[in-house]
């Protein structure tokens, strides 16, 4: 569930570029400095962009991988007398995504650690989509009615041994996108605050970055259990923003575009799931998994209208 939140995550960086380039055409007094400052910035954007689609496009193979677990004992394979099989998901191509980060492997700024750690989950994913496909088609078709599940064995052991290392190296690499995203946000924020001043397109990308900061933090099918303080504490760090915002928006009426009303409702969904999981000791699994769909689907929302939520003011 917790990547469903991140989905945003390319769409965010994109708003954030284009809040920067809004006011292109009134540079600042040092716009030597500061064009090189915002080109630096695009071009980390540009290189996020390309990781977090390959990311967002391959999450389709952890579903797939988490569906095969909820049926099948990962110790000792399927033997056939399971109560209900329900085989696997087909993965997308991701022919396009994987040439997009690939290039963007080699492209300034230089990231090693998170190149490298992209180099890794392209060759994993390029390693497991082709086991899965085969294992999907091999139980749609319910070959293993035919064959006593031994083409299902066989598989096992292709799927476990492609699906630790690719498992293994996603994780890795979320650590790595989380971390370094938050220093590209972060500097983008503060480019805007240097050019325009705290308006309204800096309210969008502060509200932005706070919300996709809680939105890293909830809990998801691999980590069900959360630790709940920094969760509080990133919503908290959300209300500001949120208020914030709102105290911007009553002052300057018509300043955000459809937007405005959005991190509001996100906020409430929030802060109701907040009391749940906080009684249930940041366990999503006794605390109700109904919020979290409707959580994700605001978030979402709110990175689509972002990208136009100041489009007047320019």
């Amino acid at each position: 569930m917790a990547w469903v939140g991140k989905l945003g995550a390319a769409l965010v960086l994109a708003m954030l570029a284009s809040a920067g380039a809004a006011q292109a055409q009134d540079p600042p007094a040092d716009s030597a400095n500061a064009n090189t400052n915002e080109a630096g910035l695009e071009a980390t954007t540009a290189k996020f962009n390309a990781y977090v689609e390959f990311m967002n496009r391959t999450l389709r193979a952890v579903q797939s991988i988490d569906r095969y677990k909820s049926w099948v004992n990962m110790k000792t394979g399927p033997t056939g007398h399971e109560s209900i099989i329900y085989g696997l998901y087909s993965v997308y191509d991701t022919t396009r995504e994987a040439a997009a980060a690939t290039a963007a492997l080699t492209q300034e700024p230089l990231l090693p650690e998170l190149d490298s750690a992209m180099r890794d989950y392209i060759a994993a994913n390029a390693a497991l989509g082709p086991i899965l496909n085969e294992a999907s088609a091999y139980y749609e078709r319910k070959d293993y009615k035919d064959d006593k599940m031994g083409g299902g064995k066989a598989l096992h052991a292709r799927i476990v041994a492609a699906a630790e290392p690719f498992l293994a190296t996603r994780a890795r690499l979320d650590n790595i996108v989380t971390a370094e995203k938050a220093k590209v946000d972060a500097a983008r924020l503060a480019s805007i605050e240097k050019r325009e001043g705290r308006k309204a397109n800096w309210h969008v990308a502060n509200v932005m970055m706070r919300a996709q900061h809680v939105m890293d933090l909830l809990p998801s099918t691999a980590k069900p259990v959360i630790d709940v303080a920094p969760f509080d504490a990133a919503i908290l760090d959300y209300s500001a923003a949120v208020k914030d915002m709102d105290t911007y928006g009553a002052s300057n009426p018509n300043a955000f575009f459809v937007f405005e009303s959005q991190p509001r409702s996100l906020l409430g969904k929030l802060r109701d799931f907040q009391e749940k999981i906080d009684r249930a000791k940041g366990d999503a699994r006794r605390a109700g998994g109904g919020d979290l769909t409707w959580i994700v689907n605001d978030y979402n929302t709110m990175v689509t209208t972002s990208q136009n939520a100041t489009q007047f003011n320019h």
